[in-house]
Protein backbone atom coordinates (compact mmCIF):
# COMPACT_ATOMS: atom_id res chain seq x y z
CA UNK A 1 0.00 0.00 0.00
CA UNK A 2 1.25 3.31 -0.67
CA UNK A 3 0.84 6.78 1.17
CA UNK A 4 0.69 10.04 -0.12
CA UNK A 5 3.90 11.79 1.74
CA UNK A 6 1.44 14.58 2.85
CA UNK A 7 -0.95 11.95 4.36
CA UNK A 8 1.89 10.21 6.35
CA UNK A 9 3.44 13.45 7.73
CA UNK A 10 -0.17 14.51 8.79
CA UNK A 11 -0.47 11.33 10.36
CA UNK A 12 3.40 10.99 11.74
CA UNK A 13 2.18 14.74 13.79
CA UNK A 14 -1.34 13.25 14.71
CA UNK A 15 0.56 10.36 16.48
CA UNK A 16 2.93 12.59 17.93
CA UNK A 17 0.08 14.98 19.48
CA UNK A 18 -2.26 11.97 20.10
CA UNK A 19 0.87 9.92 22.51
CA UNK A 20 1.80 13.18 24.22
CA UNK A 21 -2.11 14.13 24.68
CA UNK A 22 -2.48 10.73 26.17
CA UNK A 23 0.22 10.52 28.66
CA UNK A 24 -0.47 13.78 29.98
CA UNK A 25 -4.25 13.77 31.03
CA UNK A 26 -2.76 9.77 31.77
CA UNK A 27 -1.06 11.29 34.96
CA UNK A 28 -2.81 13.96 35.24
CA UNK A 29 -2.45 14.57 38.91
CA UNK A 30 1.58 14.84 38.37
CA UNK A 31 0.75 16.66 34.99
CA UNK A 32 -1.06 20.20 36.16
CA UNK A 33 -0.04 22.10 38.81
CA UNK A 34 2.15 24.55 40.53
CA UNK A 35 4.58 21.45 40.58
CA UNK A 36 4.31 19.17 37.81
CA UNK A 37 6.35 15.99 36.25
CA UNK A 38 4.83 15.72 32.55
CA UNK A 39 6.52 12.57 31.64
CA UNK A 40 5.31 13.65 28.06
CA UNK A 41 7.91 15.98 28.26
CA UNK A 42 10.40 13.25 27.57
CA UNK A 43 8.80 13.74 23.58
CA UNK A 44 9.96 16.84 23.36
CA UNK A 45 13.65 15.61 22.39
CA UNK A 46 11.36 14.15 18.74
CA UNK A 47 12.13 17.06 17.22
CA UNK A 48 15.89 15.70 16.67
CA UNK A 49 14.18 13.17 14.26
CA UNK A 50 11.56 15.15 12.85
CA UNK A 51 10.63 18.70 12.17
CA UNK A 52 6.75 16.92 12.12
CA UNK A 53 7.48 16.61 15.72
CA UNK A 54 7.12 20.63 16.29
CA UNK A 55 3.06 20.89 15.23
CA UNK A 56 2.78 17.53 16.73
CA UNK A 57 4.11 18.67 20.48
CA UNK A 58 1.77 21.86 19.96
CA UNK A 59 -0.94 19.78 19.03
CA UNK A 60 -0.67 17.50 21.80
CA UNK A 61 0.35 20.11 24.49
CA UNK A 62 -2.82 22.11 23.77
CA UNK A 63 -4.97 18.97 23.88
CA UNK A 64 -4.05 18.74 27.57
CA UNK A 65 -3.93 21.54 28.31
CA UNK A 66 -7.80 21.61 27.84
CA UNK A 67 -7.99 19.83 30.76
CA UNK A 68 -5.66 22.23 32.89
CA UNK A 69 -6.98 23.62 35.86
CA UNK A 70 -5.23 27.04 34.90
CA UNK A 71 -7.43 26.69 31.68
CA UNK A 72 -7.84 28.70 28.93
CA UNK A 73 -4.28 30.87 30.14
CA UNK A 74 -2.26 27.58 29.71
CA UNK A 75 -3.92 26.32 26.61
CA UNK A 76 -2.62 29.78 25.18
CA UNK A 77 0.58 30.06 26.83
CA UNK A 78 1.66 26.80 28.03
CA UNK A 79 0.95 25.63 24.26
CA UNK A 80 3.05 28.36 22.87
CA UNK A 81 5.91 27.50 25.40
CA UNK A 82 5.91 23.69 23.68
CA UNK A 83 5.71 25.50 20.16
CA UNK A 84 9.13 27.11 21.21
CA UNK A 85 10.38 25.21 22.77
CA UNK A 86 10.19 21.60 20.21
CA UNK A 87 11.61 24.86 17.47
CA UNK A 88 14.48 24.95 20.02
CA UNK A 89 15.16 21.54 19.76
CA UNK A 90 15.07 21.46 16.12
CA UNK A 91 17.61 23.92 15.91
CA UNK A 92 19.54 22.27 18.04
CA UNK A 93 19.57 18.63 17.07
CA UNK A 94 22.93 18.43 16.11
CA UNK A 95 23.84 18.71 19.44
CA UNK A 96 22.64 16.54 21.42
CA UNK A 97 23.39 17.47 24.98
CA UNK A 98 21.41 20.99 24.47
CA UNK A 99 18.93 19.50 21.97
CA UNK A 100 16.41 18.88 25.23
CA UNK A 101 17.55 22.48 26.65
CA UNK A 102 14.94 24.44 24.90
CA UNK A 103 12.25 22.75 26.32
CA UNK A 104 13.71 23.37 30.26
CA UNK A 105 14.29 26.93 29.65
CA UNK A 106 10.96 28.02 27.39
CA UNK A 107 8.85 26.14 30.01
CA UNK A 108 10.67 27.29 33.04
CA UNK A 109 10.14 30.91 32.07
CA UNK A 110 7.07 30.82 30.34
CA UNK A 111 4.93 28.10 32.84
CA UNK A 112 6.87 29.54 35.85
CA UNK A 113 5.40 32.95 35.49
CA UNK A 114 2.00 31.52 34.70
CA UNK A 115 1.81 29.22 37.63
CA UNK A 116 3.35 31.61 40.26
CA UNK A 117 0.32 34.29 39.42
CA UNK A 118 -2.53 31.48 38.92
CA UNK A 119 -1.94 30.24 42.24
CA UNK A 120 -0.70 32.78 44.06
CA UNK A 121 2.46 31.92 45.19
CA UNK A 122 4.73 33.90 47.60
CA UNK A 123 7.74 32.37 46.54
CA UNK A 124 10.09 34.80 44.55
CA UNK A 125 9.19 34.31 40.69
CA UNK A 126 12.90 33.54 39.95
CA UNK A 127 12.75 29.89 42.63
CA UNK A 128 9.15 29.55 40.59
CA UNK A 129 10.61 29.28 37.45
CA UNK A 130 13.14 26.94 38.64
CA UNK A 131 10.98 24.91 40.16
CA UNK A 132 9.33 24.04 36.70
CA UNK A 133 12.57 24.01 34.93
CA UNK A 134 13.62 21.19 37.13
CA UNK A 135 10.78 19.36 36.56
CA UNK A 136 11.33 19.95 32.50
CA UNK A 137 15.38 18.92 33.64
CA UNK A 138 14.05 15.43 34.85
CA UNK A 139 11.60 15.31 31.91
CA UNK A 140 13.78 15.97 28.99
CA UNK A 141 16.79 14.95 30.53
CA UNK A 142 16.34 12.32 32.57
CA UNK A 143 13.66 10.50 30.31
CA UNK A 144 13.86 12.18 26.54
CA UNK A 145 18.10 11.35 26.16
CA UNK A 146 17.20 8.02 26.84
CA UNK A 147 13.91 7.78 24.98
CA UNK A 148 16.46 9.41 21.96
CA UNK A 149 19.51 6.92 22.34
CA UNK A 150 16.31 3.68 21.95
CA UNK A 151 15.09 5.75 19.43
CA UNK A 152 18.21 6.03 17.43
CA UNK A 153 18.24 2.51 16.71
CA UNK A 154 14.68 2.76 14.94
CA UNK A 155 15.25 6.36 13.14
CA UNK A 156 13.71 4.77 9.66
CA UNK A 157 10.50 5.29 11.19
CA UNK A 158 10.95 9.24 11.01
CA UNK A 159 12.12 9.08 7.15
Amino acid sequence: MRFNLNTKKVVTAAVIAAIYAVLTIAIAPLSYGMMQLRFSEAMTILPVFTPLAIPGLFIGCLLANLLSPVGFIDVVFGSLASLLSAYGTYKLRHKILLAPLPPVVVNGIIVGIMLKYYYGVDAHLLLCMLWVAGGQAVACYGLGLPLKKLLDKHKDIFA
